[in-house]
């Protein structure tokens, strides 16, 4: 597997890769309609990461500063990672999520940061294991399936001793 930046020729990998990885579990929007570009203005392929498996996209990581803020520019977020369902189980969101680290330490980041909801056991595992602690809960965030939903503020720091980083290309 390889961990890449994403390119505009992978648009169409991409939103079929969105759609299938679609769940109620993590997601607060509709699932894409088919034919409905996956990069738009807000979101480019230079945001994006894509794992590689056997010459197919097997997964994405979309890493961005937070807000536009001068005094926020130290921080970078995950706001978007998806694996192939039947590539689930296989290290790929672990690697994204490594790959977003060290993207966002290139760029001068201290801190990465995401939102994850409260429902979403497996995801809340995955981002412990690499490192994130609960650093906030805003409870019933979201009205999903007429369910009210917590959204979860995790974080994690990019500076030395934090715990390692990958470095990218090739994984195991």
């Amino acid at each position: 597997m390889v961990v890449r930046p994403a390119a505009a020729a992978d648009d169409a990998a991409l939103a079929d890769l969105d759609r299938r990885s679609w769940s109620p579990l993590s997601d607060v929007m509709p699932p894409r309609e088919p034919g409905t570009p996956f990069f738009d203005e807000r979101h480019g392929p230079d945001q994006y990461q894509v794992a590689v498996l056997d010459g197919r996209i097997a997964g994405y990581v979309r890493v961005v500063p937070p807000t536009p803020l001068p005094s926020n520019a130290h921080v970078r977020q995950i706001q978007g990672l998806a694996v192939d369902p039947g590539l689930r189980g296989r290290g790929i969101g672990r690697a994204l999520v490594d790959a977003a680290g060290v993207r966002a330490r290139a760029e001068g980041a201290r801190r990465l940061t995401l939102r994850v909801l409260g429902r979403n056991a497996p995801a809340r595992a995955l981002y412990e294991r690499c490192g994130f602690a609960v650093e906030g809960v805003q409870p019933g965030e979201f009205l999903l399936d007429g369910a009210y939903v917590d959204d979860v503020l995790m974080g994690r720091s990019l500076l030395d001793g934090a715990g390692p980083l990958p470095q990218e290309g090739p994984l195991p």
